[in-house]
This record gives structure tokens, C-alpha cells and sequence, in this order.
């Protein structure tokens, strides 16, 4: 008489091995908690510069929040100017990778399981949808930062004499890396190089094909301009609030 033996449960039901990042040693928590705590942060203070704040000028620097300075009676300057910067960040290609995964968890990765009872469908429903409109975020975006670049020139003018201030330095800087963030956006790169069968057919689109090959090599890092600018225009309006409290001084080297 044979007798049934008891089945091991983990033989049964093997566990899934743990996932580990084949490209970094750090623990798997760490890099979407990093995205949680930065962006809450940023946003809580965007939020308060933005809403309750109305003087963000030390001559000759201007806040990135403000700019184009645009003041209309009580209503903050910020008001007017920074929803694009915002939409073109939320609906950027990267950071929707950082925040879905880091946020909501959802989805999880490319190769990892949604879990049961959930299906991801991307930018198909409300309010995701509104994604779509990223094309229309970079044409406003461009604009600003033709502004930061005329803020970022008149930041090196003391009086109608040239000089060189740790504001200009940290304006300059900005301008930069949300330029190369800019250009290096997706939907740039699909401007630039998209919709074309041939890049050696034509003087045009060859010319086309350069200005691809140029923003691919911005693309290509487009994680490191999206952090990296995010912190400069959170270090530049620091530190012209705090030239307008009086609690710096900026150092200045005056032609």
C-alpha cells in the first residue's frame, strides 16, 4: 500500500529569484526612493515659490521661476510662466519612467510582471492621456529658454560695465543644462530625424540627419540633464533669495 508523502511547499511553488540591476550594485529601493524624495521636495518648493512668492529679481539676476518677468497686480510672476517648465517635465519620456515606477510602481519594469488584478495601459487614459501633449511642452519650453539665455547675458552686465558675479556663474551654468535637457528631448530628436525613409536622399535630409546625430548625443544622457538642470534652477533661485534676504552677499568682479 503505497502512501502519499507530503509535498515540500517550496518545491511545489518555487519562489521568483530576486531581480537584481545587472548594470549597478546599489539595492533596488534605492534609486526609486531617490526619485520620490526629490521630486516631492522640488515640488513642495516650486509650490511655494510659485503661489506665494512675488519678488525673485536681485539686479541683474532673475529667478528661473520668473522668467519672462510678467507682473500683473497681485497675481504671483510665477504664475504666468512656470506651467511650462512643469508640463514639459511632467509629460517628459524620462522623468513618466521615474515618477510611474517610482510613485505608483506601475509598471514595475520592462520584464517584470504586473501584479495580479492590475494591467498597465500606458498613456491611454485619464489623466495620462494628457502625456501626449509633450510636442506642445517643448515648443513653450524652447521659448523660455531663449528667455534664460537674454537673462543669463544681462547677468554679466553691472551698471552698462561687464563683470563676472557668483550669480552670473550659477545663471550661466542653468541656462546650460536646461539647454542640453531641452534638446535633448525625445520629441526633439523625432523633429529632427523622424518621419524619413532615407537620411542620404536629399541635401535636406542630410542636414536633417546631422541635427539628429547632434541630439542623440544629448539624448543619450537625457536622465543626467533632467537632474542636473532640475538642481540648478532650484540652486539658482536659492541663492537669489537669499541675496534679497541679506543673507549672502554676492562677490563680484567689475570691469
Amino acid at each position: 500500500m503505497a502512501l502519499s508523502q507530503p509535498v515540500d511547499s517550496e518545491v511545489s511553488s518555487p519562489r521568483r529569484p530576486r531581480v537584481r540591476n545587472p548594470y549597478s550594485r546599489l539595492p533596488n529601493w534605492l534609486y526609486p526612493a531617490f526619485v520620490v524624495v526629490a521630486l516631492s521636495l522640488f515640488g513642495i518648493f516650486a509650490i511655494w515659490v510659485v503661489f506665494f512668492q512675488h519678488e525673485g529679481y536681485y539686479a541683474p539676476y532673475l529667478s528661473p521661476f520668473y522668467s519672462p518677468l510678467i507682473k500683473v497686480g497681485p497675481i504671483p510672476p510665477g504664475v504666468w510662466v512656470a506651467w511650462a517648465p512643469l508640463v514639459f517635465r511632467l509629460t517628459c519620456y524620462y522623468y513618466r519612467k521615474a515618477y510611474f515606477r517610482s510613485f505608483f510602481g506601475h509598471p514595475r519594469s520592462c520584464a517584470v510582471p504586473e501584479r495580479a488584478g492590475r494591467r498597465y495601459r500606458g498613456e491611454t487614459v485619464f489623466p495620462w492621456v494628457f502625456n501626449n501633449f509633450h510636442r506642445f511642452a517643448f515648443y513653450a519650453t524652447v521659448v523660455q529658454v531663449v528667455f534664460l539665455w537674454f537673462d543669463a547675458i544681462i547677468a554679466f552686465d553691472f551698471g552698462g560695465r561687464f563683470g563676472i558675479g557668483l550669480g552670473s556663474v550659477l545663471m550661466l551654468a542653468n541656462v546650460v543644462l536646461l539647454s542640453g535637457y531641452t534638446f535633448g528631448c525625445h520629441a526633439f530628436r523625432h523633429l529632427a530625424g523622424g518621419d524619413l525613409d532615407c537620411f542620404s536622399c536629399s541635401l535636406a535630409a542630410r542636414a536633417r540627419h546631422k541635427l539628429w546625430r547632434g541630439v542623440t548625443v544629448l539624448n543619450i544622457r537625457h536622465d543626467r540633464w533632467a537632474w542636473a538642470s532640475l538642481l540648478t534652477v532650484a540652486g539658482t533661485d536659492i541663492y537669489i533669495r537669499l541675496l534679497l534676504a541679506g543673507v549672502l552677499h554676492d562677490p563680484r568682479w567689475v570691469l
